[in-house]
């Protein structure tokens, strides 16, 4: 990764995004040399342990960047919106895991396996993609790269903890008091900001986001729009269909494509699986394949359940599972930071 160490800045260091940025600047022993942590004024004073050392929560406020090499962005699109220019202006590089940029024609959206070549016309920011757009985009590309993908359905299953911290506890809350008989009292899901909010415990809800265009919601366009970008393929088919599940971490997703050729499942298979990231759990007749409760805290994205689709001549189904909170969000976002160091495109400023 080479010798420099640069200052970093983690806004949203409370939550639960951010609180995994720390846990892995310190397991993949990034090159910090000076750690700043950012969140709103209610987090002011709290510590927080990063690896052997407490560090104090400071407030973000607009001079925050000062002598900052590197700030990862987990916060809200309205929070990136208003400092990650701040951040630019003050030297920085920002690696930004909301959806404020993702779309903008300036700004890079980067899964490192799949297209690391669009760092290198960064103009200091970069986006990290959709959580439920990167765990598809891993197999998906391997697919693409190799065979050809013309047309992609694709249902989630996506946990509580894509909705943050305080979705994790509502989850826990309405399960402790279903079970013992008690109303349940929903605040959060689907969308926070929503007139009307359901139960998650024991209970499916086909809302992700909040509803857009064509009766979509925004969670559903993020992965159509998302995909062809970083696939720089705006010609690819892509429908979604975004659920929240009743799971704590890691996300799931029914996938079925349409390939340019037919292949076969041992062929899909050893494409997948030579992906980098990507691990094949397929192994019917034992019952292997992947799951949530498997793969929470784990790096890769498991591929599993693959199978010819007999709808299609060349279809294929297979069922994909990761954990949002690391590779959806904060290992993505670490790897870009990696492949800056790596590739020269970030430097201390000092």
């Amino acid at each position: 990764m080479g010798q420099d160490r640069i200052n970093v800045a983690v806004v949203g260091a409370t939550g639960a995004v951010g609180e995994e940025f720390l846990k892995l600047l310190v397991e993949r022993n990034f090159p910090y040399k000076t750690l700043k942590l950012l969140a709103s004024a209610r987090s002011v004073g709290k510590r927080l342990r990063v690896g052997n050392e407490e560090l104090e929560v400071e407030e973000l406020r607009p001079e925050s960047f000062a002598g900052v090499d590197l700030a990862f962005f987990s916060a809200g699109a309205g929070v990136s919106r208003e400092f990650a220019p701040r951040a630019v202006a003050a030297g920085a590089v920002v690696v930004d895991n909301s959806s404020a940029f993702r779309m903008d024609e300036g700004v890079p959206l980067v899964v490192p396996e799949v297209n690391p070549e669009d760092l290198r016309w960064h103009k200091s920011i970069i986006a990290n993609p959709n959580c439920s757009t990167i765990i598809l985009a891993l197999p998906l590309y391997a697919l693409h790269r190799e065979v050809g993908v013309r047309r992609v359905v694709v249902s989630t299953y996506q946990a509580v903890s894509g909705a943050g911290a305080r979705a994790m506890q509502e989850l826990q809350d309405q399960l402790r008091q279903a079970l013992r008989g008690e109303p349940v009292t929903p605040g959060i899901l689907p969308v926070a900001s929503a007139p009307r909010h359901y139960p998650i415990a024991f209970n499916v809800i086909p809302q992700v986001d909040v509803f857009a265009e064509d009766g979509f919601t925004k969670e559903e366009w993020k992965m159509v729009r998302e995909t062809c970008k970083i696939f720089h393929a705006p010609e690819l088919k892509v429908a979604a269909t975004t659920v929240r599940v009743p799971v704590l971490r890691s996300h799931a997703e029914s996938v079925q494509v349409e390939l340019e050729r037919p292949v076969t499942v041992d062929e899909a298979r050893d494409i997948m699986g030579r992906m980098p990231g990507v691990v094949v759990w397929d192994r019917p007749e034992e019952q292997v394949y992947p799951m949530p409760y498997q793969t929470s805290g784990t790096d890769p994205v498991y591929v599993g359940r693959v199978r010819r689709d007999p709808t299609v001549a060349a279809g294929l189904l297979f069922w994909v599972v990761g954990d949002q909170i690391r590779k959806g969000a904060a290992l993505n976002g670490i790897q870009i930071a990696e492949l800056l160091l790596q590739q020269r495109l970030l430097t201390p400023a000092s």
